[in-house]
């Protein structure tokens, strides 16, 4: 018997698009790709795309133990946090594997938004009610919210024609404002994004979702806004070298592996993972994520076993051909005594160990995001 497969609240607006082709992605039918993932990229890059990402969990925690719940749960100093600011963290098993990379929206001192990826929400919603602390409560708001990500750069300007007695571009990043019209829709605006471009994630009431994304297109008509899906999604952050839950990150590779040390705070006090993490640290990374472009013709894929001196190493864990720079590039997990630049590896490809290198990564950086 078919599973029925989950749809957002903006799915009737793809019939708009003759060239849409939807997929299966985690139980949801979302769009791959509207005309094509590389122009989609390509519009990002230059002027502007807007993605459904509607898919995507949100999490509300309130009470006067909120702050300290998610300074516990999570590996950032929450405490760092003003209102009307977020930050990226991630949540850690006890042996420092991740449980998901998230984002935390601080709206006042005891009320929080946290932003899970879609294919974790019941696994991240039970690991939070699991570790309940004091005067908590957790709310599940998938359901009642879409979520539209605007990105490029042309996406200020076209924030700028949109929202509504509110200036956009005054945001600074990872800042955000909960009450900004656009279409004549209440909506929470943030300056995020997956893509490394600049650009803002549109947070509204799902039954108004499709309003924000008509007055969204309206005012980009002039800025070559095309709507983008999940296909560009996935090269953009993948040249920006975000990491994906599933791949660059899961239970079984730390944040200190992945190279998000950044955005884990050993000095804050205790978290689950933390003793897992500072060992980790002090006894030294055992593998990393590094940049490779393959020397011979081939292109790395998820999952292809990595080799040096005779001995598998590690593997992919993502790599394509870069839409924006037409390398054959990916980004592999590997033993830390290959991990320098210029070190030779190999990847087995269809059977065939094929030369590569570590590069520099990420392979693209926006000098606007």
């Amino acid at each position: 018997m078919a599973i029925e497969l989950k749809r957002t609240p903006l799915y009737p607006l793809y019939a708009d698009y003759p060239g849409v082709r939807c997929i299966d992605f985690g139980g949801w039918e979302l769009p791959v790709q509207f005309s094509g993932i590389q122009k989609e990229h390509d519009a990002v890059r230059g002027q502007a795309g807007l993605f459904d990402v509607s898919h995507m969990g949100e999490f509300l925690v309130t009470g006067s133990f909120a702050g300290a719940f998610l300074q516990r749960l999570t590996t950032n100093d929450v405490s760092k946090l003003a209102d009307g600011q977020a930050q990226y963290t991630l949540m850690c098993y006890p042996d420092g594997g991740v449980v998901d990379d998230l984002l935390v929206y601080r709206m006042t001192a005891d009320q929080f938004m946290v932003v899970v990826n879609a294919a974790n929400i019941g696994k991240d919603f039970d690991w939070m009610r699991e570790h309940l602390i004091g005067d908590v409560t957790l709310e599940n708001k998938s359901d009642e919210l879409a979520l539209l990500a605007l990105q490029g750069p042309a996406a200020a300007a076209i924030m700028a024609l949109a929202a509504e007695r509110f200036d956009c571009g005054r945001l600074a990043p990872f800042r955000f404002a909960d009450d900004v019209s656009v279409g004549g829709v209440k909506t929470l605006v943030s300056r995020t994004g997956y893509t490394g471009e600049d650009g803002f994630e549109i947070y509204v009431t799902a039954e108004h979702a499709r309003q924000v994304w008509q007055a969204l297109f309206a005012a980009g008509g002039n800025f070559g806004l095309v709507p983008a899906g999940l296909g560009a999604r996935d090269t953009l952050r993948f040249e920006a070298r975000l990491p994906l839950y599933g791949q660059e990150l899961s239970a079984r590779i730390s944040p200190l592996e992945a190279g998000l040390s950044f955005f884990v705070k050993l000095d804050k006090g205790s978290f689950i993972g933390r003793d897992a993490l500072l060992k980790q640290k002090t006894e030294g990374i055992p593998r990393k994520l590094v940049g490779i472009e393959m020397i011979d013709r081939g292109i790395p894929r998820s999952h292809y076993p990595v080799y040096a001196d005779g001995k598998p190493i590690g593997e992919v864990t993502s790599g394509t051909q870069s839409p924006t720079l037409k390398r054959n590039l990916g980004l592999a997990l590997i033993e830390a005594g290959y991990t320098g630049l210029g070190t030779e590896v190999w990847v087995e490809i269809r059977g065939k160990q094929l030369k590569a290198q570590v590069v520099k990564s990420p392979f693209y950086k926006s000098e606007r995001a």
